[in-house]
């Protein structure tokens, strides 16, 4: 059993990061860290915005994957630009990936309250193995998982982004470049271009409810199609509970969101999944935790709560 638990492991962290394919981070909360994935997102909250998320994934997992992001993006003075620097530290198992990127935004207006913003992102991601990390049966001398070294390589994104007060939809790339981390012995470790299609909506169902329902859809060369489905019932333009489900071969999973406007500046979430994948049976689940801070010198334009 030890040895069944140990494979399922290797072979979930494998599918998500290495040997033809490393796709790029998930979450669970992703509408409300837009930033990370989509550069034209930079500056659209018409504030100084600093965004940051803890996600451990596969609890009880030796190795589960570790994910942290902090983002800080904000328009300038000419409001049509948005500015902003990302980074995110991701632990898959023995293998690490660090991504230091800068994002910039220009917005064009359409219509009475929408925007169209374009944008481009660039920077580095860094590969390193932890060489210490050991799985029962493993073969030190395996060139593919012990033969890889530290490696910077940088790579350059775009996206587009639409958003009304009550609608947005977004399309990004926030990887092009089909980076190499593993260039010895004939393997191949590239950094596979990610595809993000996302959406979402908020209607009214009274005074004080709001109805939020979005998607985002990832699809990365190599790898199968993920689709992340969530919907968030807001009360009192304060406290939002939902729920989400991924549909994908190795990560399909169910969860719940639970998102508190403190202030007119900070808001707290957290997000539970629950893998109905074949790792299910070796987890208690996945935790995510979001902080956001927004400052309010540009408190003429601040809503609180902002929807997206």
């Amino acid at each position: 059993m030890k040895f069944f638990k140990h494979n399922i492991l290797a072979i979930a962290l494998l599918s998500c990061a290495y040997g033809f394919a490393q796709q790029a981070p998930q979450f669970t909360q992703y509408m409300y860290n837009t930033i990370s994935i989509n550069p034209a997102y930079a500056g659209s909250r018409d504030a100084l915005s600093i965004v940051g998320l803890h996600r451990s994934q596969w609890v009880g997992f030796k190795g589960g994957p570790i994910t942290q992001t902090l983002s800080i993006h904000s328009p300038l003075r000419n409001d049509r630009i948005g500015l902003g620097l990302s980074f995110i530290k991701d632990d898959l198992g023995p293998q690490n990936f660090t991504y230091v990127y800068g994002d910039f935004s220009y917005s064009i207006p359409t219509g009475r309250n929408g925007n169209l913003a374009f944008g481009i992102t660039a920077g580095f991601t860094q590969f390193s193995f932890d060489s210490s990390f050991r799985l029962d049966g493993d073969n030190p001398n395996d060139p593919l998982i012990y033969g890889t070294e530290d490696r910077w390589a940088p790579n350059i994104g775009a996206g587009v982004y639409w958003s009304t007060d009550r609608f947005y939809f977004g399309l990004s790339t926030p990887r092009i470049l089909n980076n190499d981390s593993h260039t010895e012995n004939g393997y191949e470790a590239l950094e596979r271009i990610s595809y993000y299609f996302t959406g979402g909506v908020v209607l009214d169902l009274s005074e004080r409810f709001k109805f939020k329902p979005a998607f985002l859809i990832k699809a990365t060369n190599g790898a199968p199609v993920s689709y992340d489905l969530t919907a968030n019932f807001l009360y009192n333009e304060k406290f939002w509970i939902g729920g989400s489900y991924r549909i994908n071969r190795e990560t399909a999973a169910i969860g719940g969101i639970v998102d508190f406007q403190i202030s007119r500046q900070l808001r707290i979430g957290y997000a539970y999944e629950k893998p109905i994948s074949e790792i299910a049976r070796y987890t208690t689940g996945t935790h995510e935790l979001l902080l956001m801070y927004e400052f309010k010198f540009m408190s003429t334009k601040l809503k609180s709560p902002r929807y997206f």
